[in-house]
């Protein structure tokens, strides 16, 4: 009789550790709810929100997460920025720059010009920041002027330091002087490598698309931008069809998450 308890004993326990194996319908898991996730990220933010722009709507129900650039100042600046937070994306303010050619006026209001003073930039800076509901970071609208200007620029990453921001670099110059007063500034910078939609054609952003995955898949990591607006509703046609199917390979994160490694 102590034999066949033991037998019994030993038998319960090795059914007990299939069990565990084996999912709720006696099948064992598959690999998908095993597999690590993918190491290669995607970062996508889309700009020129607050403004009730063209593919708004199909943007806030893309299939995986965003950062969303808000102008300030704007109709729907508050209502964007609020709406995006609460179906999960990241918010950052989207400045308005001066850039190198156009007019001021095209900027919108409260744009950071390189003819202000320090003072009011800075208090620009602060009231842009302000207007926009649960901004994490700030990116620059344009600025390809503003951003190679280091007097400027130093007042603006010492208002995100004091703030508790990041600043993402749209890189609309390659001059831009950005990354190099981060160094001393102690604020957390990121940089755009690739445009989605600089030409607005469904097969354009795709195209796009790939190579933002083949970067990542080179080089670990991948930011971009796309718009809302003029290119708005292929832009997010073109991420909720596809952006799904590339899961497997890489992982879509929005900022935050980049953010909050020490540089």
């Amino acid at each position: 009789m102590i034999r066949r308890s033991k037998i019994r004993s030993c038998l319960l326990a090795l059914l007990a550790g299939l069990a565990a194996l084996l999912g709720p319908a006696g099948q064992a898991r598959s690999a998908a709810e095993t597999k690590e996730p993918p190491s290669k990220r995607v970062a996508i933010v889309i700009d020129d929100l607050g403004n009730n722009m063209s593919g708004t709507d199909e943007i806030m129900s893309a299939p995986i997460p965003l950062t969303v650039a808000v102008m300030p100042f704007l109709p729907t600046t508050k209502r964007d920025a609020e709406w995006a937070h609460k179906v999960g994306h990241d918010v950052i303010v989207h400045l308005p720059m001066e850039p190198l050619r156009g007019r001021k006026n095209w900027l919108g209001p409260g744009a950071i010009t390189t003819d202000l003073t320090d003072d009011d930039i800075r208090r620009r800076v602060e009231a842009a920041i302000d207007e926009v509901p649960f901004a994490i970071g700030i990116n620059n609208h344009m600025g390809s002027k503003a951003t190679a200007d280091e007097r400027v620029m130093r007042i603006v990453l010492d208002v995100c330091k004091k703030r508790g921001l990041f600043f993402l670099d749209s890189k609309t110059n390659y001059r831009s002087v950005v990354s190099k007063i981060a160094v001393d500034s102690g604020v957390r910078v990121l940089e755009n490598e690739i445009f989605l939609d600089d030409v607005v054609s469904t097969s354009h952003i795709t195209k796009q698309l790939q190579l933002i995955h083949k970067r990542a898949m080179d080089n670990s990591l991948c930011i971009a931008i796309g718009h809302v607006g003029i290119p708005g509703k292929k832009t997010a046609a073109v991420l909720h069809q596809s952006a799904p199917a590339m899961k497997d390979d890489i992982r879509f994160i929005k900022l935050s998450e980049l953010a909050a490694i020490k540089p």
